[in-house]
């Protein structure tokens, strides 16, 4: 970037860098075909999907638990995925970790001229940024196009929007690939007048999903539960609420309350009448508050019904 300040190893920290030659090192050395692991040595690209998407997760649960010991050595995991793929691709010829980290600071730099060039305009907050940021995006694929174009080919589809975010959510989980495409259609004027109109969307997915359900046609019931999903997610994204965080948090309580319903039965819960789990399930709820130092508790409910 023309005018921005260069960048040399003498800004980062020598220990760093010092520590990431040595994993690097570690790396080559597992892949080594003379002594290396055979565990390592078969791995490929395709391999390793399942292993990136486990790490990546494993580090998000880290940071929700709030567990910094437990987050560094996640983050560590998931830097060997990193170079272990960098590995992989340089083995054949075809990029290497210095193309990868060179790849990553010409964009960084790139699409923050707010930092690395003097003469660009100062952003006045992070909503700015964000405006810009999304702006330098869109000219990136604009060169791409370009680039790419095929002399006397027919024109592209008039599609922008759902080209862009069909490439961006096809990486990621569907939960925030499905928030990821409602906030960008709405962005976009693809929205609903009232959140009451919402409501009623949710209630005419979920008499569809009752329906196909009934009717026995599971891949159009497969069908309807992710419209009623995908619904769900407007309504979180109405009410400014994390679906993923909001699933993870229930997922977290329901197994702190079964661990407690298993302890009391002693880890046999085969054969037992619905009462008396319900009347465990209900105690491991009373127990957990009690611990938080919450209020009275609830008359019994349905587990199902409070959302486990």
């Amino acid at each position: 970037m023309s005018g921005s300040r260069p960048l040399s190893a003498s800004d980062a920290d020598g220990a760093s860098l010092e520590a990431l030659s040595e994993l690097v090192a570690v790396v080559a050395r597992l892949r080594d075909p003379q002594g290396g692991c055979p565990w390592d040595l078969a791995q490929t690209h395709s391999t390793l999907i399942p292993y990136v998407l486990e790490e990546a997760h494993e580090v998000a649960d880290a940071i929700r638990q709030g567990d910094d010991g437990h987050l560094a050595e996640e983050l560590g995991d998931l830097l060997l995925q990193v170079v272990l793929h960098a590995r992989i691709a340089s083995e054949t010829g075809r990029f290497d970790l210095t193309a990868v980290a060179r790849g990553l600071v010409a964009k960084l730099v790139r699409r923050h001229p707010h930092v690395f060039d003097p003469a660009a305009e100062r952003p006045d907050d992070s909503e700015a940024v964000r405006r810009s940021w999304e702006a330098i995006k869109a000219a990136e694929r604009q060169q791409r196009g370009r680039a790419t174009a095929v002399p006397g080919a027919a024109p592209p589809p008039a599609s922008p929007l759902s080209d862009r975010l069909a490439e961006k959510v096809r990486g990621q989980p569907a939960l925030a690939g499905a928030m990821t495409i409602s906030r960008k259609a709405a962005a976009a004027g693809f929205e609903w007048d009232a959140m009451e109109a919402v409501w009623a969307k949710v209630q005419e997915e979920m008499d569809e999903l009752r329906e196909a359900v009934a009717s026995g046609d599971r891949a159009h019931a497969q069908e309807e539960l992710g419209d009623v999903l995908f619904t769900l997610v407007n309504v979180a994204r109405w009410c400014d609420l994390d679906p993923e965080e909001g699933l993870a948090g229930t997922n977290r309580r329901f197994l702190d309350r079964f661990s407690r319903v298993e302890a009391a039965l002693g880890g046999d819960l085969g054969g037992r009448p619905i009462a008396e789990l319900e009347g465990h399930w209900q105690a491991a709820k009373a127990q957990i508050r009690a611990e938080r130092g919450h209020g009275p508790t609830r008359p019994p409910s349905d587990p199902a019904a409070d959302g486990s």
